[in-house]
């Protein structure tokens, strides 16, 4: 049996970080389940956040006009993105689960991270109109979320301060590892360790540690399908009439995004199969 590989994209600058130490929790469980773990450290890297003409090798197709997404999707298909770029997208391809650990920065992900979402997921090796969500480049593989967050987790209820996390999570998830066809895993969410002692931090490390241990057993998320949608300029991309007439006996909506007015489905976003 072939061996499997697992990638872990990290964003933080410190090796002594709780972020360095969920990474080398997962490192470490993986590699014990016969994984092979590779490691995109972006600070260490010194990863590049800006999507720029750089990223293309010689002459573009617009000389007027540059179009990043339509430059690179060109590039890609002729093997004429930057270096650094080829060699992430080789990462992806050969790994069957991607992990990205990371600090929530202003309810998102670092700016470094978001580089690499930008510069690395580009138009044709990520997703294309045909190939997106339910019919995903990347449908085949499984992602997910390791992040920290500064607050607690009351203040990311839906009565907390912060809001509901799962609003938090929707663009993310949804917009970004959704949309290229991930089957996404519920996120590790570990809340407010700077403000934790000692003790409760080894706790969420260990937790992470025995989720790991039967994670690709898990479930992913629940998204609306794709089937649901009429999938033509024509019709607007809109939920197909009699689906919209189906959903008015459910006391929910069908996703955090999908709402169609009603309360949210509690937890859509980080818990599999919440849907009631």
């Amino acid at each position: 049996m072939a061996q499997k590989t697992a990638l872990i994209v990290f964003a933080h600058q410190t090796p002594g970080s709780f972020n360095a130490a969920a990474r080398d929790v997962a490192v470490q469980e993986l590699s014990d389940q016969r994984y092979r773990v590779l490691v995109s450290d972006l600070y260490a890297m010194k990863f590049r956040a800006e999507a720029t003409r750089d990223d293309i090798k010689g002459e573009l197709k617009n000389l007027e006009l540059f179009q990043y997404g339509d430059e690179t999707m060109f590039a890609w298909m002729e093997n004429r993105l930057s270096e650094d770029i080829i060699a992430e997208q080789q990462k992806v391809t050969e790994a069957e689960l991607i992990v990205f650990q990371f600090p929530l920065y202003w309810f998102s992900v670092p700016a470094i991270l978001k580089g690499w979402f930008d510069r690395v997921l580009a138009q044709g090796f990520a997703f294309s109109l045909e190939k997106m969500y339910d019919n995903g480049v990347f449908k085949g593989k499984k992602a997910m979320l390791s992040f920290t967050t500064g607050a607690t987790q009351t203040m990311f209820q839906p009565d907390g301060i912060n809001g509901d996390i799962n609003i938090i999570l929707w663009p993310l998830q949804n917009g970004i590892l959704h949309f290229c066809g991930f089957q996404v895993l519920a996120p590790q969410i570990f809340y407010s360790p700077a403000h934790s002692p000692p003790a409760v931090r080894t706790s969420m490390l260990e937790g992470w540690r025995a989720r790991l241990k039967g994670l690709m057993k898990e479930k992913p998320l629940s998204f609306a399908p794709i089937e649901l949608f009429d999938l033509s300029f024509q019709a607007g991309f809109l939920l197909k009439p009699e689906v919209k007439k189906e959903q008015e006996q459910h006391e929910f909506g069908i996703t955090t995004g999908h709402h169609l007015g009603k309360p949210l489905p509690p937890d859509n976003q980080t818990r599999a199969g919440s849907r009631k």
